[in-house]
């Protein structure tokens, strides 16, 4: 299993990203990991044990900025490290790629180079979100914020089949983001997306549960949600901003004043922390793209990264994108009045 990993790309790059290569290199001994960027500055980052040799290097010279323009910049760049991240993904030289770089890059870098999967209308960044009852695939969350019934239509395909193949949920239930719970709330987009899978056939239309509300997610009410990318980035970005928020008052007006027992109260906050955190699920599948395509948040560190290595090679393994194709096939979105 082969994996490239885009070593220039974060917050912190290269430091935090090589290391967690090095860390994933350790857990995984089947993987080998391509570390995409400047040979200067990560050959000095590598360790000298047995796990080297199963960690390559691909020099380019260039970088892509958190503040570009993603698509301005990959053509301003050619050298850059996302691009040739795609290069080798699609010229199968590796199976999958991991960056925590420009996720508008990231994206449209599977845009320039057509590398849909056959049937797949556009692609869906999937962020796997903890609940009351387990894990929740959100998507899209960023890659279309102008999508149509159909996009949304497949998100709950593709999201289900990543909900049951990785997240280990049997039948995933799926739910439809909206302003309320009733059939006729929303806009046109809720709307049509609500009659697509309502006219669904078979299992598709039994675990639709119908609209659900933001405040549902956390609850559990759903393992697959499916919204448009606009409104998934503000959801996703206001769940990391709460929890960080309530982090720091639990911190400082609940464990502060603590004197008895204050480790055991500190020590069951930072468990809580970790498991919610973003870094223990790695990072965000883009669904729908020929190979496995894991997007990172920027300010990822060692953990984050090995975790989102080992998610891309536990996806490529899996085959998934087989049985998207396959699923789509056999559930083409019903025809609209």
């Amino acid at each position: 299993m082969r994996i490239a990993l885009d070593a220039m790309g974060g917050d912190h790059a290269p430091e935090p990203i090589v290391a967690g290569a090095i860390q994933a290199a350790c857990a995984e001994p089947e993987l080998t990991i391509v570390l995409v960027g400047d040979q200067a500055q990560i050959e000095p980052l590598l360790p000298s044990g047995p796990e080297r040799a199963r960690l390559e290097l691909f020099h380019c010279t260039q970088v892509v900025g958190m503040e570009e323009k993603p698509v301005e910049a990959l053509r301003r760049k050619p050298d850059n490290s996302i691009k040739r991240c795609w290069e080798l993904l699609a010229t199968r030289k590796v199976d999958g790629i991991v960056s925590a770089g420009n996720t508008g890059a990231m994206v449209a870098g599977g845009h320039f180079l057509k590398r849909f999967l056959k049937g797949v209308l556009r692609p869906g960044i999937a962020a796997v979100l903890p609940t009351a009852k387990g894990l929740c695939v959100l998507l899209d969350v960023g890659a279309n914020i102008h999508a149509k019934p159909e996009h949304l239509f497949q998100y709950g395909i593709m999201g289900s089949i990543y909900a049951r193949n990785i997240l280990q949920v049997e039948n995933p239930r799926i739910g439809l983001m909206n302003v309320g719970e009733e059939e006729a709330k929303g806009h046109d987009l809720a709307r049509g997306t609500h009659h697509l899978f309502a006219q669904a056939s078979g299992s598709l239309r039994d675990r639709f549960i119908g609209n659900i509300e933001g405040r549902d997610i956390h609850k559990g009410a759903a393992d697959v949600v499916v919204c448009d990318g606009f409104v998934g980035n503000v959801v996703l970005k206001y769940g990391e901003g709460v929890f960080e928020f309530l982090m720091k008052i639990i911190h400082a007006e609940v464990l502060s004043p603590l004197q008895a027992e204050r480790h055991l109260a500190e020590r069951a906050l930072h468990e809580l922390a970790v498991r919610y955190d973003y870094s223990t699920y790695g990072g965000a599948p883009l669904l729908g793209i020929d190979g496995a395509c894991i997007i990172c948040h920027g300010s990822s560190g060692d953990r984050a990264i090995k975790n989102a290595l080992l998610v891309a090679a536990r996806y490529a393994r899996a085959h998934l994108n087989e049985i998207i194709i396959q699923e789509l096939e056999a559930n083409p979105p019903p025809a609209t009045e």
